[in-house]
């Protein structure tokens, strides 16, 4: 048997020798079904299906909450459920008795100084256990222990990120005991964390991890209303290990009267009614979900495209494997009187569709190898499309065909192996010698010339369907680029100018923001130039709870809202028109009354009309004892803010000026030619004026667009 596979080798060898165009059609039909199938599935297992790279990843779940909430949601992205305050964890962590450890860990950014060379970097704040109860090691040094949590802003110490190490020091041996500044302050490295573990919420990358009680450094904003210390907070996800043989549902049930308990004293801290109470104590519930994967909020997003995108895909398969099998059968039909010779000579059926399937298999073995080299390429181009283009190089994506990936290619690539070479095969299954030999050329038989009408017919649905789904993501992708979002995007550029990077303190950021301000406004062709803390488009959210003065408290109203600190002429510079009132101006400083502009869905739902906004009070905050000394000043037109799925809602600017613990900015840059003919010049203008500045991020606002859809 293994002497006739390899005679039937050799001579498929020849036969596919003898055809070389045939060959190589049928190769890269098949090489770009399975590529793209095993691409897809490359991500779709990273993004979907892969646990984290951490010690028994099973054990590992994760917490949600429900019930009523009013105060301030830090979050990067899912929803206010998947976030705590940091007395909540501290709770949880040690009064709870079904987990070998509880922890948690936020993200954000931060300035890093390193041989005087500063770039804004990713972060994550983690309690002192993160990295034991994951079960990681250190590649370099040590990583962060209990001890390491302490009083807050008491120990400012710093792991690196294993690729940040790598790329950024070099690998260097001796960096542990070494400083470098974060935001301006020094922290000593005291490890690396081990290669291939990027973070416990998937797909982000954070090039340093920081003990969460250094937050008030790394975030400098939560500084005014102590938020490190306050349940009113929510801004850290919270992580477990179940203990052995504990299950999920046990530990939901176990944690039952502890969070009511810990709900009850948390209310303490509200002024509210009964229905509050009702929706914030007693319709209260803390789930325990499943993290063996990692927390990802834009898991939720992804699911559904990539199902669809493996749908689409499995047809291409599915077309790939038709056009191969009629392909192979057009060639057979050629090759009739060759194999009736055969069979009147004496050849046995299973010789001859043996024969067929090893050229068959022959060609899928080939397909499926070039298939497996084009995959990474398409793969790299997802990974460029999930992440921003300047973070693909540190993506915790990987274009990599993995093992599991690799044994989905392999399968499809057997399935439509087989699918293909059994149209051929089944065609000499019942032989009609008489009818062949009598013949000069070979024709098909009846049955194989139906199986063509048939192929032929499903190739046309196969494309149908394919082009109809293809159009359907193009309408898609059109109608959200094209939407009008409240701006005018063109001739309008974006960058980053934070003054923490280079070592200033919270101080003098005003006066250097307004030096750059007034450096980039100097460069010809430039129209308006502005500033915000909450950027637009750029998958952000700031927000805020505020009290409306007048507006009768209702018992789990809604009331935080989209909260940015501008500078004056940021409407201008953005094309945002205003219904009413003014813009800020330089007489709105730190020591003038402080005023507010909403946004007209605000002005409308608390005051019918934008003239009727003007002049009303609010306050931050809630509750019986707040001060409204926050006067409208304007309404302006509404704006998509987070991104290009957004729905408009409630907004609240403030000025900048005003703003009590001020931070960096993100620039906006109307010109009057295309924003690319005076990049080079805004660049210049800035580095005139403090050569430690970096201009980050610039790009146009179409640009940024682009990304977001």
């Amino acid at each position: 048997m293994v002497q006739s596979f390899i005679q039937n080798l050799r001579y498929a060898l020849r036969q596919l020798l003898r055809a070389p165009g045939f060959a190589a059609t049928i190769v890269i039909t098949l090489a770009l079904g399975i590529g793209a199938n095993t691409a897809i599935f490359t991500l779709f297992d990273q993004v979907l299906l892969r646990m984290l790279p951490v010690q028994q990843p099973k054990e590992l779940v994760r917490f949600e909450w429900s019930g009523s909430f009013s105060g301030s949601t830090i979050n990067f992205g899912g929803g206010t459920k998947d976030y705590f305050s940091y007395p909540m964890y501290k709770d949880l962590r040690d009064r709870s008795s079904a987990f070998a450890g509880v922890v948690a860990a936020g993200r954000t950014a931060v300035g890093i100084s390193w041989h005087d060379q500063a770039a804004s970097e990713d972060a994550e704040l983690v309690s002192g256990n993160y990295f034991d109860v994951l079960g990681l090691r250190p590649a370099l040094g040590r990583l962060f222990t209990s001890h390491d949590e302490g009083a807050k802003n008491s120990n400012p110490v710093v792991v690196l990120g294993y690729d940040y190490w790598k790329t950024h020091f070099n690998a260097a041996q001796d960096v542990a005991g070494q400083a470098l500044l974060l935001n301006g302050h020094p922290f000593t490295i005291v490890g690396v964390a081990p290669q291939g573990f990027h973070s416990a919420v998937y797909g982000y990358n954070p090039r340093v991890f920081l003990p969460v009680t250094m937050v008030e450094v790394a975030m400098p904003w939560m500084v005014p209303g102590d938020d490190f210390n306050s349940h009113k907070t929510i801004w850290l996800p919270m992580f477990a290990r179940l203990k052995p043989g504990m299950t999920r549902q046990q530990a939901e049930a176990s944690l039952g009267p502890l969070w009511h308990s810990l709900r009850a004293q948390e209310l303490t801290a509200y002024e509210s009614g009964p229905r509050f109470e009702e929706g914030f104590l007693n319709k209260s519930h803390l789930s325990v979900v499943d993290n063996s994967t990692g927390f990802m909020p834009e898991r939720a997003e992804l699911r559904m495209p990539m199902l669809v995108l493996m749908g689409m895909v499995g047809v291409l398969a599915a077309m790939c494997a038709v056009n191969v099998a009629t392909l192979l059968l057009l060639r057979a039909a050629g090759r009739v009187r060759e194999f009736s010779l055969r069979y009147a000579l004496g050849a046995a059926k299973s010789r001859i569709v043996g024969q067929l399937l090893v050229e068959g298999g022959l060609l899928g073995a080939m397909g499926c190898v070039a298939g497996l080299a084009l995959s990474p390429v398409i793969a790299q181009a997802l990974v460029r499309l999930l992440m921003n283009a300047d973070q693909a190089i540190d993506s915790p994506y990987s274009a990599a065909v993995g093992g599991r990936a690799l044994l989905f290619s392999l399968v499809l690539s057997y399935v439509v192996c087989l699918a293909f070479s059994a149209a051929p095969a089944l065609q000499f299954l019942r032989p009609r010698l008489a009818e062949a030999l009598r013949q000069n050329t070979g024709t098909a038989s009846k049955s194989s010339q139906r199986f063509r009408k048939v192929a032929v017919g499903l190739q046309i649905a196969l494309t149908i369907l394919l082009m109809g789904g293809a159009g359907l993501f193009l309408r898609t992708l059109t109608n959200l680029r094209s939407q009008n979002i409240g701006l005018q995007t063109s001739h309008l550029m974006t960058l980053k100018v934070d003054p923490d990077l280079a070592g200033y303190d919270e101080a003098n950021i005003p006066r250097v923001e307004s030096g750059v301000l007034e450096a980039v406004q100097s460069v010809p062709g430039v129209q308006a130039t502005a500033g915000t803390t909450d950027p637009v488009i750029a998958n952000s959210s700031s927000r805020i709870s505020f009290s409306v003065q007048g507006h009768p408290e209702i018992e789990g109203e809604k009331m935080d809202f989209e909260n940015a600190w501008i500078t004056p002429n940021y409407f201008a510079a953005l094309g945002q028109p205003m219904l009413a009132g003014r813009d800020f101006s330089t007489a709105d400083a730190k020591d003038a009354p402080p005023v507010a502009i909403v946004n007209l869905t605000f002005a409308k739902r608390f005051f019918g009309s934008p003239q009727n906004a003007l002049g009303r009070l609010m306050a931050e905050g809630g509750g019986n004892g707040v001060k409204y000394d926050l006067t409208i000043v304007g309404v302006v037109g509404d704006e998509i803010h987070r991104d290009m799925r957004d729905k408009v809602a409630e907004g609240v600017f403030r000025s900048y000026a005003q703003m009590p613990h001020p931070a960096g900015l993100q620039l906006y840059v109307r010109t009057a030619q295309t924003p690319q003919a005076v990049e080079n010049a805004i660049r210049a203008s800035i580095h005139r004026y403090d050569p430690k500045l970096v201009a980050e991020d610039m790009r146009t606002m179409e640009e940024q667009i682009d990304r977001s859809v």
